[in-house]
């Protein structure tokens, strides 16, 4: 990107902001721990989560589109033109990646496998990958093993965690508290969601997305059942304030690993660089509430009442 002369902040703030649909576009840590949390079908949450992952992909790209139309300047000098015959032999790459994730996502779609069978069923998928072309070992195979027990001990802490954490605010009242408190300030489902943007927006900006959610989905979800709010659609609006979180400073997780990897400048440009794909997310939870559809099309299709 340096070669290509890019824009410094445009560049880092699509990486930052492109990032973070890792947690929206299946499969997805959050959701899987939202969904054992609030009791909602993960299978669901996965199909849900892909509509709106594409249109908000769309709104990123395009707005690069229309700031590389109106400053040329931002966009970089023009590359050679690369044949189409060199272009799909370079997607070859892609394709691998592309199967497990139709592997996996099809397994729990077809109802061959649950949301945890899937996960081996990926495994399996990859080890094959490995094998074809010839990048499998002892060794990586130790380092596969080796993190995946680190990664899975973190979850299950987290979620033994969030169990003691939903006992202790059950027994203190707090969500009938809470909903009584936002009952007396918002009398409709739009105005109690404007409020929780506002809410999970400030939040973000100090908290890490997991520690989030953990501490406010139990004094949460009560408001959602009590106005009637669908869980799997609070669930991608969920994930997304998640994501808003990822790039808003002060403690955005994604400006800091952005900033590290960059290794020279200052913070502040991938801060600046973020701060216009915050404003789509943003719209992008807007139009959710008010079309609500793109999100819940897909799992009802999916998965008929």
């Amino acid at each position: 990107m340096k070669a290509s002369r890019y824009d410094d902040r445009l560049t880092l703030g699509s990486i930052a902001a492109g990032s973070t649909l890792g947690i929206l576009i299946p499969p997805s840590i959050n959701m899987i721990i939202y969904g054992s949390m609030s009791n909602t079908s993960i299978g669901q949450l996965f199909a849900a989560g892909i509509l709106p992952g594409i249109v908000l992909a769309l709104l990123f790209m395009g707005y690069i589109l229309v700031v590389s139309l109106l400053r040329p300047d931002r966009a970089g000098i023009t590359p050679p033109p690369v044949p189409w015959h060199q272009r799909l032999r370079n997607l070859l790459d892609v394709l691998p990646p592309l199967a497990i994730f139709v592997l996996i996502m099809g397994s729990i779609y077809l109802g061959w496998a649950t949301p945890s069978e899937s996960a081996g069923v990926g495994v399996v998928g990859a080890l094959i990958v490995t094998i074809v072309k010839r990048r499998f070992s002892i060794a990586m195979l130790h380092e596969a093993l080796l993190s995946t027990v680190k990664i899975s001990a973190m979850i299950l802490l987290i979620v033994v965690a969030a169990q003691f954490l939903n006992f202790v605010i059950g027994i203190l009242g707090i969500p009938q508290t809470l909903t009584r408190a936002v009952g007396t300030i918002a009398s409709s489902p739009f105005e109690v969601l404007l409020l929780l943007i506002v809410f999970y927006f400030i939040l973000g900006c100090f908290l890490e997305t997991l520690s989030m959610m953990i501490a406010t989905i139990p004094i949460v979800m009560p408001l959602v059942f009590h106005y009637g709010i669908d869980p799997v659609w609070f669930g991608i609006f969920l994930v997304i304030m998640m994501e808003v979180a990822l790039i808003t400073p002060p403690l955005g997780m994604n400006l800091f690993i952005v900033q590290g990897v960059r290794g020279e400048g200052s913070i502040r440009d991938v801060m600046i660089g973020s701060f216009p794909f915050v404003l789509i997310m943003l719209a992008m939870v807007i139009l959710l509430i008010g079309a609500p559809s793109i999100a819940l099309w897909l799992p009802g299709l999916v998965f008929p009442s």
